[in-house]
């Protein structure tokens, strides 16, 4: 091989090279990102209202309705927590913070939590949404919410961008 061919050579296999480490870092960057925008979502959080720490809002005041989690107990006044999906509790609503909580309804926003199953994807996912507590009744001597419409901001799990839950 001539001086020429091993400086062709050479830099034909440094060119592959740089060509190989800039497609995985662009791989590995899109990959991280998607991965980012989902754990950024909501903190690890717990899954229903009876293991939450934080309750200073959780109390009875005004006659303002509360929300009884899963049809069951003390309606709860601005809960941060409210579990979707009762059988199983692997959809729950989190980190919701009250924009507006009235007697006759609230609007806040949050994130719901999908565990991996329900989620259709490898792990467990947080989907960004707006929360609207509506139908306040009396229910076991306390006015409760007993509906909840869900806004997905974006991608949501089941498909849908509004879904509707009964909380009585």
């Amino acid at each position: 091989m001539t001086d020429r061919e091993k400086a062709r050579w050479i830099r034909g296999r440094t060119a592959l090279a740089a060509f190989v480490v800039v497609t995985a870092m662009a791989a590995g960057g899109m990959w991280f990102v998607q991965v980012s925008d989902r754990a950024s979502a909501v903190d690890v959080a717990p899954k229903t209202s009876a293991v939450q720490d934080v309750k200073e809002d959780g109390r009875q005041s005004g006659g303002l309705p509360g929300v009884r989690d899963c049809g069951r107990g003390k309606p709860e006044i601005k809960p941060h927590v409210i579990t979707l999906t009762c059988d199983d509790a692997e959809m729950v609503a989190t980190g919701i913070t009250w924009k507006l909580y009235g007697p006759r309804e609230a609007l806040g926003s949050g994130v719901v939590q999908v565990e991996k199953s329900d989620a259709g994807v490898a792990a467990d996912a947080g989907f960004p949404a707006t929360f609207r507590l509506l139908d306040p009744k009396r229910v076991g001597g306390a006015v409760a919410f007993t509906g909840l419409e869900v806004t997905y901001e974006g991608s949501t799990p089941l498909g849908n961008t509004t879904e509707m839950y009964n909380l009585a």
